[in-house]
């Protein structure tokens, strides 16, 4: 059995939307945010090459469908929802799920978590203008982005690798996510 086949997706979307649960397609979740297909979740999950030993930031908890995924490959998932009703819903589904190795923060996304700082692996699951270099700076050698990045009117999932302070990249796929935001919401 797969990682993602080991989450049940519709435990993450709404009452309305569990018929479609495993249909390879974003669903829409409260306050006019997405889950992801199952295809980019494990696109993006593969992208990262975990492991056990490894330490994740993510971007954007969402409905916590990713973060879900994330945990049950990492040692341990920090991640961060500017939209405090998103964070509390996934929280919920954490613990009844019994992942003990998230640790969540209501924020804005884009400062980043200076405090636990460095990460191996960092994920955005909301589209970006562009990786910041105080991201680049809080990876490890070898660490690894999967970010969607916005080109104009498309979106490019990405992969970044540092090596010796140097960043390769490398494209992934053309995809469509909900925007990056600054800010908080309740």
């Amino acid at each position: 059995m797969s990682v993602i086949e080991k989450i049940p997706r519709e435990i993450f979307v709404s009452k309305n939307f569990r018929h479609q649960a495993y249909e390879n397609i974003a669903l829409p979740i409260d306050r006019e945010q997405t889950i992801s297909q199952p295809y980019i979740v494990a696109l993006m999950t593969q992208s990262l090459d975990l492991n056990k030993k490894h330490k994740v930031l993510e971007i954007g908890t969402g409905s916590g469908y990713q973060t879900s995924v994330l945990s049950l490959l990492s040692r341990r998932v920090y991640t961060i929802e500017r939209i405090k009703s998103l964070l509390v819903g996934a929280e919920n589904i954490f613990k009844k799920l019994k992942l003990t190795n998230i640790v969540t923060k209501h924020g804005d996304g884009n400062s980043g978590w200076p405090e636990q700082n460095p990460f191996d692996r960092i994920i955005f699951t909301a589209a970006t203008e562009d990786i910041t270099e105080k991201f680049f700076d809080c990876l490890k050698d070898k660490g690894v982005i999967v970010a969607p990045i916005i080109r104009g009117s498309k979106q490019i999932l990405k992969k970044f690798i540092k090596t010796n302070n140097k960043i390769e990249t490398e494209k992934l796929s053309d995809v469509l996510f909900v925007p990056n935001l600054t800010g908080m919401k309740d």
